[in-house]
């Protein structure tokens, strides 16, 4: 269709109609002139080839044949002499079609802008949903590294409690051992001095090692170490036990061979044999208790062996266990990371987001920016909500109150027009009863001028008793006015004239206050108008957030069609046009319409429902 009316506007430029007409034109002055010369060439040959009657049929011919031409020339003249000039229709249906051609590329990126806004808001469903799960995430971390901490906290304080009770068992044995080796060796008294000496650096060393448990008690191998030191160092006290015993079998020997010796003799008194016996029976009771001590050193042995052989298995398992939950949570722990990775522009998201927070739901009273920036999205929508419904039930409170002022000011302003028209008037009657007075003073002329008396029937009784004490003439009435009121009745009018005439300005001045005060309302009430449109818009967004209910009321209808008639194409079209056709008057008609009609929208309407 384009193509067509275009091919059709180059067609009929190249065409060129007015100048056809003109050439038509002219061809048809110079056939109408030769028609003309024609009748009279016809004559002439007529008049002198009548002895040539034979060629007369000829001619008659030729002459038939040359009217029929002209004839038909003619007749297509009268048809294409009146045929405007498609030229101007056919640019402006080419400007049509260019116009609905722009609009349907207009509703084309329209729709296309609408379907990147819902991929929009799509994404940013998707990423608050992944923001939710990166949440529920990190709370699940978080609460199982606390329970790893519980739980190593727990078997710390097991192991703390256990070794505790186990070293509180060796120190009241040791304690135990002790107290018998020191009663052993109070009996024994200086005796057994090498043996004491040894059993108090055993207490040494033992307290040295529960001094070094509690100070390295969370290193195990420390531990391990202390056990094997302890374990060597208690062979080495059995070593030292058996050795003495040795000595002691040898002293014993020793002794035997003295007694054998004293009872070969036989000349020693009885008082020495009783003292050996006595000797003898006490060496084989410290022998006796030697050799319970080093039996109970070696079972003591044996039991810190299998004690340690059980604490290597726990240790064991313990660290298996361990290595185990290590091994889960450098798995949870790469799982993690891969999606860390595939969420790599969380942080941008929510620094947009964030953005996008403080520029639309901007805290209007003391709060900070941080905690708007803490609340969900949800909050900001509802606390946004709420804000703008109390500034539009605001605004619509101020609205009812502005249009009772102006209905109010409207009934002042047309009584004042009344008033002033009432005012007007008087004046228009008392300007006219002086411009009489005047008229008659200045034709009133005296009998020797040769001046008639004008009749004065047409004036009213009241000036004419006052022109006649101010020209000292008698009315016709009975009533005389003193001469010294005359003057005195003219100030009356004159100050009465003075004082309309002030009362005139001032009504002037109030009535282009009221005026002024009418257009600062209105254009106040088109802002006005103008926000709650706005605000309307704001809210019907916020209505189109999913999970929030959408009402209405008479407000929000009324809003809603003048909404939508903003957001006409056709409306912003008309009005653009008028705006042109406005644009386009002469400054005569411009100051014609201002002084008109001072509402100049309403004479737009009016001037462009005219027809052309």
């Amino acid at each position: 269709m384009a193509a067509n009316v275009g091919s059709m506007f180059q067609y009929w430029k190249r065409f060129d109609l007015q100048q056809l007409q003109r050439e038509l034109d002219a061809t048809a002055t110079v056939l109408a002139n030769r028609q003309d010369e024609s009748e009279q060439s016809r004559k002439k040959l007529i008049e002198q080839s009548r002895e040539f009657k034979k060629n007369t049929p000829e001619i008659d011919a030729l002459g038939k044949r040359s009217k029929e031409a002209e004839a038909a020339f003619l007749n297509v003249y009268k048809r294409l002499i009146d045929v405007p000039d498609p030229v101007s229709a056919l640019d402006l249906g080419q400007q049509l079609q260019l116009k609905v051609q722009r609009m349907h590329d207009i509703e084309t990126e329209n729709q296309k802008l609408r379907e990147t806004l819902e991929e929009y808001n799509k994404e940013f469903t998707e990423v608050k949903n992944q923001e939710v799960t990166i949440k529920a995430l990190k709370e699940k971390i978080r609460e199982y590294e606390q329970t790893l901490k519980n739980q190593a906290e727990n078997i710390a304080l097991e192991k703390e409690q256990k070794l505790q009770n186990d070293f509180a068992e060796k120190e009241r044995m040791l304690q135990e051992t002790q107290i018998s080796t020191a009663s052993k060796l109070e009996e024994a008294e200086h005796k057994l001095q090498t043996l004491q000496t040894a059993l108090e650096k055993t207490q040494a060393e033992l307290f040295d090692l529960k001094t070094k448990y509690d100070e390295e008690m969370t290193a195990k191998s420390d531990e391990i170490e202390m056990i094997m030191t302890d374990l060597e160092r208690a062979n080495q006290r059995a070593e030292v036990a058996q050795r003495e015993a040795e000595s002691l079998k040898e002293q014993l020997s020793s002794a035997n061979k003295s007694l054998q010796l004293a009872n070969q003799i036989q000349k020693a008194p009885d008082v020495e044999q009783a003292i050996e016996v006595l000797t003898r029976s006490s060496l084989e009771v410290e022998l006796a208790s030697k050799e319970r001590e080093i039996a109970q050193l070696v079972e003591d042995v044996q039991r810190l062996q299998g004690n340690l052989t059980k604490l290597r298995e726990n240790s064991t398992s313990q660290i298996s266990q361990l290595e185990q939950q290590l091994t889960a949570k450098n798995s949870t722990l790469k799982q993690l990371e891969e999606k860390l990775k595939v969420q790599a522009d969380y942080d941008e998201v929510k620094k947009e987001l964030n953005i996008l927070k403080s520029m639309e739901f901007a805290p209007s009273d003391g709060s900070s920016i941080q905690d708007a920036a803490s609340k969900p999205l949800e909050v900001l929508l509802l606390e946004k909500n709420r804000l703008l419904q109390s500034e539009n039930a605001t605004l619509r409170i101020t609205n009812s109150d502005l249009s009772g002022r102006c209905t109010d000011l409207q009934i002042q302003f047309t009584e004042a027009v009344s008033a002033v028209a009432d005012q007007k008037d008087l004046i228009a009657k008392l300007e006219h009863d002086l411009s009489t007075i005047q008229s008659l003073s200045t034709m009133h002329r005296p009998d020797a001028e040769g001046a008639a008396i004008q009749n004065l029937e047409t004036v009213p009784e009241p000036i004419k008793e006052a022109t006649a004490l101010f020209y000292g003439q008698p009315s016709s009435a009975s009533i005389q006015i003193p001469e010294g009121q005359v003057d005195s009745l003219l100030s009356i009018i004159s100050s009465q004239r003075e004082r309309f005439r002030a009362r005139n300005h001032e009504l002037e001045a109030e009535n282009h206050l009221m005026q002024h005060t009418m257009q600062a309302l209105q254009s106040e009430l088109d802002n006005l108008r103008a926000d709650n449109i706005k605000l309307y818009e704001k809210i019907k967004f916020l209505q189109s957030y999913p999970g929030r209910g959408s009402g209405s009321d008479d407000t929000e209808l009324r809003y809603s069609s003048q909404y939508e008639e903003r957001l006409d194409p056709f409306t912003s079209f008309s009005r653009k046009e008028r705006q042109r056709k406005y644009q386009s008057l002469s400054p005569w008609d411009k100051a014609t319409l201002s002084l008109v009609n001072p509402n100049a929208e309403i004479y737009l309407l009016q001037l462009v429902s005219l027809p052309n």
